[in-house]
């Protein structure tokens, strides 16, 4: 079932992860430009509300929000992983007060509201919306990293091992941490999903992608008008975002499975 698994999740999210980073190789020089909302001749998918080949924007359209998705997500876990590593093995109650709390206020703000209010000031580019992306994941990421590192923590291999004199660095790294890594492959496919979606939905209310940017969420936004005359300028870039999420999370739980069970034995 494993294996089965793993090949659904690779299936489903290889082809628009392929299209993502290899299309704009792919897409080569434009077309002449037809009608709007017609299926012009030498236009596979049709032509866009610009006249533009829907085609040639679907390779164009993914690889920054696939860049953007990935950059986030690697950013919010280098700092959350040490931070919830952190939190969880210190014996000092202020210190594990001075990590986590202020990450509460950014809690108590809705990820997407931030993102917004920082655009109506400065508009992000590409760059900047994935350090957004990354700050808003920072919290959740670090309170799960706390949680299931407290438990491994609380461990009598943990005592044996300070008893023995072994370094701060080679309990949080080498068996904390390594502890904690099922636990990890299991929030990162929710984890590139949910950042997936932000980065999907800023770039459909206009932020961090222009409004005539190559991009799939901006090809929904931009061409809805025209859906019932020209539907695969709308259905194909949708369709590749839910199956790049759904393939993701397929992914990540079928490479979660085995550490878990092989833990389990252990225990």
């Amino acid at each position: 079932m494993r294996a089965g698994r793993f090949a659904l999740g690779a299936a489903v999210a290889g082809l628009p992860l392929l299209l993502a980073l290899l299309g704009p190789w792919w897409a080569g020089e434009p077309g002449p430009r037809g009608t709007s909302f017609t299926l012009g001749e030498g236009h596979w998918l049709g032509t866009d509300f610009a006249g533009r080949d829907v085609w040639r924007q679907v390779l164009l359209g993914g690889r920054s929000a696939v860049l953007v998705t990935l950059a986030a997500t690697a950013l919010a876990y280098a700092v959350a992983v040490p931070l919830g590593l952190a939190a969880a093995l210190t014996r000092r109650a202020w210190l594990e007060d001075v990590l986590l709390r202020p990450l509460d206020v950014l809690l108590a703000v809705p990820s997407l509201l931030l993102v917004l209010l920082v655009a109506s000031v400065r508009p992000p580019g590409p760059a900047g919306l994935a350090l957004l992306a990354a700050l808003v994941n920072i919290p959740d990421a670090a309170r799960i990293v706390r949680a299931r590192a407290a438990e491994v923590a609380s461990r009598p291999a943990v005592e044996a091992l300070r008893m023995q004199g072994e370094s701060w660095w080679r309990i949080a790294a080498g068996y904390v941490g390594r502890s904690t890594a099922g636990t990890l492959a299991a929030d990162a496919g929710v984890r590139l999903t949910g950042v997936l979606y932000l980065v999907a939905t800023a770039a459909f209310l206009g932020v961090g992608a222009g409004p005539d940017a190559p991009d799939w969420a901006v090809m929904v936004d931009r061409n809805r008008t025209g859906l019932f005359v020209q539907p695969w300028a709308v259905v194909v870039p949708a369709v590749l975002v839910v199956a790049l999420s759904v393939g993701t999370n397929l992914l990540f739980d079928a490479v979660r499975r085995t550490p878990a069970r092989k833990e389990g034995r252990r225990l």
